[in-house]
């Protein structure tokens, strides 16, 4: 049988080999120094910070995890394979530290089995952005406020077998950014959404790599799948972070006392890339982006406008029919530049103490947010803790450096339900 030390070495690689290839892959011939800088932007973006210490100090990796009360953010049909009766916990980030020092975000949820096929959870997501002086075109103080987002998550997940299992979460999220403030002689409201997560997880506590006894999960989320949002009465509405998620997981149990854990996660935006466009606002290359929410999640896929060619002079290159000319195998490649790339490992001594490190690769045309995660966790009893550490590899002035997370759990249910490890 391998040893555990071999074992180790082994998951190790395969994480070493996922990361060396963790840059999106050269099938177009463009280099991606050669695409432009085409970010996609989203209202609502507190939607998508990660609230929980695990998870956050793996790279994010968090959709192929074992079941906890932060399922409900990465994957609630993962519910359905809890060990513990019930879990609730809290997380606390303090957020864009290089940047100030008021800028947080309080997570709380928890979730109930009701049987074994049957289970419920429940989150509430609140982000404050500390205080901000307003002021008029003069630079003259209006007043200072504390403008505020706030989630509320009903999670339901439903075991279809042994094996496999569903979710559904349903969420109303709001969003006061300006107090009501009348800006450019528009007045502003709060955003409001609803919206909804779906979500699938194969589980298979009994899977083998090689010689090793271990668990294996797949799961895939199509996540934050609501209405437009606008923050005034005339302005053009925008899209919240809809985005689809697919990840596996390979928890390797070594012995009663040592366990290893590899996840690889690929994540995607489900909303229409900007086009690109002259200064009068027409289309040059791409495709409106000021579409319905159906049709932009399926446009998400294939609407990358690329980069036009051009000439000596510096000036875009036109066809004989007026359209411009797009480098060869650019909108493949943007395409595929905006998939990120998580991946982390967990190791735990004895079901008490853990170790945690993981990578997040976003293309540096789509944000450059590209950082290395560190954290560690403990548990006595029914209660736990977790603590993660992000260190930014994308330049020393990012304003995710030092991003600290901090998560308190606890559970409940029977100490002596089945000890099979759960990711």
């Amino acid at each position: 049988m391998r040893t555990f030390f071999e074992s180790i070495v082994l998951v190790s690689v395969i994480m070493i080999s996922n990361l060396s290839f963790s840059q999106t892959p050269n099938l177009t011939g463009v280099a991606s120094n050669d695409l432009t800088m085409n970010v996609i932007t989203t209202a609502m973006p507190f939607l998508s910070i990660t609230p929980d210490s695990r998870a956050g100090a793996m790279g994010e990796a968090g959709t192929a995890l074992s079941a906890s009360s932060s399922s409900i953010y990465w994957n609630t049909s993962m519910l359905s394979f809890a060990e513990k009766k019930s879990e609730i916990s809290v997380s606390y980030v303090p957020w864009l530290r290089q940047l100030t020092n008021d800028i947080n975000l309080s997570y709380l949820s928890g979730y109930y089995k009701v049987n074994d096929r049957h289970s419920i959870g429940g989150a509430l997501r609140y982000f404050s952005l500390g205080e901000i002086t307003f002021t008029d075109a003069s630079g003259a103080v209006i007043r200072n406020d504390k403008p505020s987002e706030y989630e509320l998550v009903g999670s339901y997940a439903f075991k279809l077998s042994n094996k496999l299992s569903v979710g559904l979460n349903g969420k109303f999220a709001y969003s006061n950014l300006t107090g009501g403030l009348v800006v450019g002689g528009q007045q502003t409201k709060a955003g409001v959404a609803g919206a909804t997560d779906l979500s699938f997880t194969y589980y298979n506590p009994d899977a083998r790599l090689g010689a090793t006894d271990g668990v294996f999960t797949f799961a895939t989320t199509i996540n934050n799948v609501g209405n437009k949002i606008t923050y005034s009465t005339n302005a053009k509405r925008d899209f919240i972070p809809m985005n689809i998620k697919m990840a596996s997981s390979f928890k390797a149990n070594f012995d009663k006392y040592n366990s290893l854990l590899y996840t690889l996660e690929l994540q995607k935006l489900l909303v229409p890339s900007p086009p690109i466009t002259a200064t009068d606002g027409t289309i040059l290359s791409g495709k409106s982006n000021d579409v319905g929410v159906i049709a932009g999640m399926l446009q998400s896929f294939h609407d990358a406008p690329g980069v036009i060619r051009t000439g000596s002079d510096g000036n875009y290159m036109q066809n004989s029919d007026g359209s411009y000319q797009i480098v060869k195998g650019s909108k493949l490649k943007e395409e595929l530049s905006e998939i990120n790339i998580a991946t982390g490992m967990e190791y735990w001594y004895n079901n008490v103490f853990a170790l945690r490190s993981g990578f997040f690769f976003e293309s540096k045309n789509k944000g450059n947010r590209r950082y290395v995660d560190f954290g560690t966790g403990f548990k006595y009893n029914n209660l736990g803790i977790d603590i993660s550490y992000l260190v930014s590899v994308s330049g020393k002035n990012s304003p995710l450096a030092n991003t600290l997370r901090f998560t308190l759990r606890l559970t409940l249910g029977d100490p002596s339900a089945s000890k099979k490890s759960s990711l």
